[in-house]
């Protein structure tokens, strides 16, 4: 995007296998995408934060059933939701994050008011969810968070576990959503939830909660990650990027396609998603697809999400 824009946002929604023989042309997911973009970007045109601009993006993708986050999370070997979520100011370096939630509609805002609400930084399982309650966060039954769609793909997990194939596989979608974004004070942000596994066991937490590995802002560049957790937490795929733009000079481009690059070397596979102080915004993946979109002040939209597009 235009480096010269006052103001710039991306999202993501996930990356994995999809192509146009499994989804077609994505019509409903674009739509989803376009939603939180509009979301986004009406704040920051309006002269918001991008703080603000970054939860209000991923509350819309985490209300989309559609997505990996909040309502639609898959389930875990227990059939249960267990909802991870991370958010990082970076003009003053500080964040908040949760894991393990079950009760909360939007994950975001309580890993906001542990930011802001608490003297810590991570909060899981059901600390995280009596901390949400006490901060008065909406709640809900855990059946909001149920599809049929995420139902039955444990269901396959299982029954494909019976037949001794792996429990987990890397040709899965790595369902994520995030944002990041620059607002016209030239302040940085970064938002990234998840509902994480299909099938994850013994309160297992990814990269998305994680501040350095799957979310990450400061002066330089804000960045939200979707792909194989375990990976990015390797390598500290957030924070590396930071690093090669503030003591390398990399563009965040550069130092995002270094990354994604070194994580496949390392057999991971996914994205990011990136804002840069310059106004810069993009995106770096080495899977067939991410749902991805970004938008700036002087520029129209760009929703995409196979790796021939956007």
């Amino acid at each position: 995007m235009d480096k010269t824009s006052t103001w710039s946002l991306a999202i993501h929604g996930g990356s994995g296998t999809m192509t146009r023989a499994s989804i077609g042309e994505g019509l409903a997911f674009r739509a989803g995408l376009d939603a939180a973009l509009v979301a986004g970007a009406a704040i920051l045109a309006d002269g918001g934060s991008a703080l603000d601009a970054v939860e209000a993006a991923v509350c819309r993708l985490e209300d989309d059933p559609q997505f990996n986050a909040g309502r639609g999370a898959v389930f875990t070997a227990e059939g249960r939701n267990e909802l991870d979520a991370a958010i990082m100011d970076g003009s003053a370096r500080i964040a908040g994050a949760v894991a393990g939630l079950t009760r909360t509609k939007n994950p975001i805002g309580a890993a906001r008011a542990v930011m802001e609400g608490s003297p810590h930084i991570l909060l899981a399982r059901d600390g995280a969810d009596i901390f949400a309650l006490e901060q008065g966060l909406e709640q809900v039954e855990p059946a909001y968070f149920r599809t049929e769609e995420r139902w039955q793909a444990l269901q396959s997990m299982k029954a494909a576990a019976a037949r001794g194939e792996p429990l987990f596989d890397k040709n899965l979608k790595y369902g994520t959503v995030g944002a990041v974004a620059r607002d016209s004070a030239g302040k940085l942000a970064a938002a990234t939830s998840t509902g994480g596994l299909t099938g994850k066991r013994w309160g297992r937490i990814g990269d998305s909660p994680l501040v350095g590995a799957g979310t990450w802002a400061d002066g330089a560049v804000a960045i939200s990650a979707t792909g194989s957790g375990e990976d990015f937490i390797r390598i500290g795929a957030a924070h590396e990027i930071s690093a090669r733009v503030r003591f390398l000079g990399e563009t965040p481009q550069a130092a995002a396609s270094t990354i994604v690059a070194e994580l496949k070397a390392l057999g991971g596979d996914g994205g990011l998603i990136f804002a840069g102080h310059d106004g810069s915004v993009g995106w770096a993946f080495n899977t067939p697809g991410m749902y991805r979109a970004c938008t700036a002040a002087s520029q129209k939209p760009v929703v995409a999400i196979f790796d021939d597009e956007g």
